[in-house]
């Protein structure tokens, strides 16, 4: 893992850094015009990295423009989904799926990241743990890291042996035709970082007080276990491969191409069409001659410290 010179390195570092502060700054720009966003003009560098930013914007509003009408056609149609999001540690997979929920119903689309098994679950038929979370009718359910733990962190750190590896190969293929069967959409994405990208992503984890609590133990051996990943990834990839619930690959060292790609070719899978609402009207309050608003104790106040 080598850069031409320091500064490039730091500059690929302070590029990460930013990175995380785009969500906020997506809140901001929604209500002001793409014009005000950004910093001073600094030359032609700047201002074609700041053009990019807006565009990124305006095109990650759009696209989650058609996420609303995605979510209000799966619960008037009562659809139900899985959409599986799975990688390297460092992929990505959390950015996009943020991306995603950001302006959605949590009732509608929710969000399944489960822990290490406790010493019950390890008893339990493998899938089962999952299974209490697939999605009823109108119903999205986003799982970041999903069963495929098992031919990923599993197999590489030896948490399974080599008997359950080879029976997970075995069930999976039924397990998702089964649930195809049962009216359910499952789509998986895997998401393709280089390793000089996860290596970059992991130095601006290291050194953003915000970032350092993604970093775990396991996070650090994935690091140096890099091939066995790679040939746990393949492994999985040739043999989950199947026509009822295919693997789709987003290259992701441009997080936010990486974003856009993923929210578009998923919008791609249903064919959905808005939804007409009933025009809305907000009925008058009702005001009565006797109701008094009694004011609130100062010592109950949130202090207005800004």
């Amino acid at each position: 893992m080598t850069f031409d010179n320091t500064d490039e390195l730091l500059q690929r570092i302070e590029s990460d850094l930013l990175d995380g502060l785009d969500e906020e700054l997506e809140l901001e720009i929604e209500d002001r015009p793409p014009s005000g966003v950004g910093a001073q003009d600094g030359g032609p560098p700047r201002r074609e990295a700041h053009e990019r930013r807006v565009a990124y914007f305006k095109e990650l509003f759009r696209l989650q423009g058609e996420l609303v009408k995605l979510q209000d056609w799966v619960a008037s149609t009562r659809q139900k989904a899985v959409i599986v999001f799975e990688g390297r540690d460092a992929a990505g997979k959390g950015g996009v799926i943020k991306r995603i929920t950001q302006r959605l119903n949590p009732r509608v689309c929710r969000v399944v990241a489960l822990p290490a098994p406790n010493d019950r679950e390890r008893t339990q038929w493998y899938f089962q743990r999952y299974a209490a979370h697939l999605p009823a009718a109108g119903e999205m359910v986003l799982f970041d890291r999903s069963w495929y733990n098992r031919a990923g962190v599993e197999r590489v750190m030896g948490f399974c042996s080599d008997e359950e590896y080879e029976e997970f190969f075995r069930s999976v293929p039924e397990f998702e035709r089964m649930l195809v069967r049962s009216g359910i959409r499952v789509i998986k994405y895997w998401f393709s970082i280089t390793d000089e990208e996860q290596h970059l992503r992991f130095l601006g984890r290291i050194h953003d007080p915000l970032k350092q609590w993604k970093l775990s133990p396991m996070d650090l051996e994935s690091r140096r276990r890099w091939e066995d990943y790679t040939r746990a990834k393949e492994a999985m990839l040739e043999q989950t491969h199947i026509p009822e619930a295919p693997w789709w690959v987003v290259p992701a060292d441009d997080k936010k191409q990486a974003r856009l790609n993923c929210i578009s070719h998923l919008l791609s899978q249903f064919p959905y069409a808005e939804v007409q609402r009933p025009q809305v009207l907000l009925p008058e309050r009702v005001r009565n001659a006797d109701y008094i608003r009694h004011p609130v104790p100062p010592d109950m106040l949130v202090p207005q410290r800004y």
